[in-house]
């Protein structure tokens, strides 16, 4: 999958995009095909360094998109759901992310965008 990296800290220019291996979902996790993320003032924190980060890694603590995949124990969401989350656990600049499944918030049917 595509994901953007910050490999070392400092401006926009250190955003690289990077063939990565898709995730897979731990116990209580599921693993999420993103179709939108936002883009947080707290990525650029991230980015810059003024908050440390280890590096590499990906930013983005909040996306949308389908379940397409869920670990062990996680009874409350199912594949092929809608959904969208907030974390504090970054990795949303990415094609797909694994979310802590009690983050995940059902996007009701008549949300079209």
């Amino acid at each position: 999958m595509h994901s953007i990296q910050v490999q070392k800290t400092g401006g926009p220019e250190v955003l690289t995009l990077t063939e990565v291996v898709i995730p897979t979902p731990k116990t209580g996790e599921a693993l999420i095909r993103l179709t939108a993320i936002g883009v947080n003032y707290i990525d650029t924190y991230h980015r810059t360094g003024l908050y440390a980060m280890p590096l590499p890694f990906t930013p983005g603590t909040e996306g949308a998109g389908v379940i397409e995949q869920v670990g062990e124990g996680v009874l409350d969401v199912a594949v092929g759901q809608r959904v969208a989350y907030y974390t504090m656990q970054p990795g949303s600049y990415a094609e797909y992310a694994v979310v802590p499944a009690d983050k995940l918030v059902l996007i009701p049917d008549g949300v079209t965008r």
